[in-house]
């Protein structure tokens, strides 16, 4: 239907108002972190958070305190998981994936592709868009925690950024 009644849009317009001053208020004491696609749980929040601030705006059934509660409970929740993960490496281990090597001095690393459920075609890309045109140039593919990839170039030694990724010693 087209409109409903004057008190829908009135509720959106001073609950988007409340929402959008809770969100920005609880995103500056949060930090950074909060809204970071660090990891599979930080998009979780990202999402989420989102998810809500719409329903919030657009149910007449959710109060803005209900929001706000519900809002308030992911940014603690991510608040929570990031001070675990940075204080026990057994936390880290469970809520963060390592950092996998696809590709090691222009060799493809086919079981690591196959258990990422990555394409050949992606590492390419990925070498593409670092600026590489041929693989024997590229020293690393590494797909990171937040499915990103990171292309290194080729190098006479390991670079020490790949202390923390599984997979290294591609055959």
């Amino acid at each position: 239907m087209f409109f409903q009644a004057w008190s829908d849009i009135a509720h959106t317009l001073v609950v988007g108002v409340i929402a959008y001053i809770v969100i920005v208020a609880m995103l500056r004491i949060s930090g950074k972190r909060t809204l970071a696609k660090m990891n599979a749980f930080d998009l979780v929040v990202t999402v989420a958070l989102g998810s809500t601030l719409a329903t919030v705006l657009l149910s007449t059934d959710v109060s803005a305190v209900r929001g706000a509660v519900a809002m308030a409970l992911l940014v603690l929740a991510q608040f929570v998981v990031a001070t675990l993960s940075t204080r026990s490496e057994a936390f880290q281990a469970f809520v963060k994936s390592r950092p996998r090597l696809l590709l090691e001095n222009g060799v493809m690393d086919r079981a690591a592709l196959r258990d990422e459920r990555v394409a050949t075609e992606e590492v390419l890309a990925a070498a593409r868009a670092g600026g590489y045109a041929r693989l024997e140039d590229v020293g690393y593919v590494v797909l990171e925690t937040d499915g990103s990839f990171s292309v290194l170039p080729r190098g006479e030694a390991e670079p020490t950024a790949l202390a923390n990724v599984s997979g290294k010693g591609v055959q």
